[in-house]
């Protein structure tokens, strides 16, 4: 009989044991349990060793133990400990390396904000790096981005991240979109202008993409419109003392064309009252906005 083989039957004949001998520990320790554990979790390096040739069996068991845990912790403790998602998280994919699932569920693990997770969204996101090196997984850095502009809104960094993935073997094509969103959302208009611009370029005339490169350019080109105006509107109300009653008093004063319709031709809503400027629901680049804020002289 092969070494291996005898380790893998000496592991399947332990595995009952080890669920009861675990159950009687969680038991015991109950709300201690995190702190206790801590003192005999090992490294990823150290369980190598002790189990050659069975690395990838013990990642599933370390995996299954992560689940556990935190679905404990998450479900059971009141006194919610997340200690040990990272290092269990950290032994499963030091064993197996190309282990996607726990780099993805990890991440989210750790990210959560407390108290539905660990609230550690920088571990999250050098968990996710770590595993997109280590697999090349675009999904992962795709994770990464998202969670870089998630939990440290930062656009321009979340938008490299994506655009790194983009280039990833089998990367999906909305990367790219995706990146350039976020810029737009950021108002980070020039860089996603680049990456709108370079995607209408690369695609053909009629493609959906070309088509949907388009439509966001003519947003930006709207989004600079409105600051134009939003110029002016400050200026008026300084020469006048009030806010102008509508954009064609606005013009007047201005005394040239003022861009009081956005690229598809639809005039600008404005609100004298208020000074509130928005694109109008009838316009063909009117979305949602996501902050549902309309503020005097500023961009919805």
């Amino acid at each position: 009989m092969s070494p291996r083989l005898a380790s893998a039957l000496l592991l399947a004949a332990l595995v009952p044991a080890m669920i009861a001998a675990q159950k009687r520990v969680d038991d015991d320790l109950g709300r201690f349990r995190a702190q206790h554990e801590a003192l005999y979790v090992w490294r990823g390096e150290d369980v190598k060793r002790l189990w050659p040739g069975l690395h990838g069996v013990m990642a599933d068991v370390y995996w299954l133990r992560t689940v556990q845990y935190f679905g404990g912790q998450q479900a059971y403790a009141t006194d919610k400990n997340f200690d040990l998602v990272y290092p269990l998280t950290d032994i499963t994919v030091t064993l197996d390396p190309r282990f996607v699932l726990a780099y993805q569920y990890g991440a989210i693990f750790l990210a959560e904000p407390w108290p539905v997770g660990a609230g550690k969204a920088d571990q999250a996101i050098e968990l996710l790096d770590r595993g997109a090196r280590a697999t090349g997984s675009w999904r992962l850095r795709q994770y990464q981005g998202y969670f870089i502009y998630l939990f440290r809104q930062d656009a321009r960094a979340a938008a490299d991240v994506l655009m790194e993935a983009a280039k990833l073997p089998g990367a999906a094509y909305w990367l790219k979109t995706m990146a350039a969103d976020v810029l737009m959302r950021s108002n980070e208009r020039d860089l996603s202008r680049q990456i709108w611009k370079a995607m209408y370029d690369q695609s053909e005339p009629g493609d959906a993409m070309r088509n949907n490169a388009l439509v966001n350019l003519r947003f930006l080109e709207a989004r600079d419109s409105m600051d134009v105006l939003a110029t002016w509107m400050q200026r008026f109300e300084k020469s006048n003392g009030r806010r102008p009653q509508s954009l064609a008093e606005l013009e007047r004063f201005a005394g040239r064309p003022l861009p009081v319709r956005d690229p598809s031709g639809t005039p600008f809503e404005y609100d004298g009252t208020s000074g509130g400027l928005w694109l109008s629901r009838g316009s063909s680049l009117w979305r949602p906005d996501p902050d549902k804020k309309r503020t005097t002289h500023s961009i919805p």
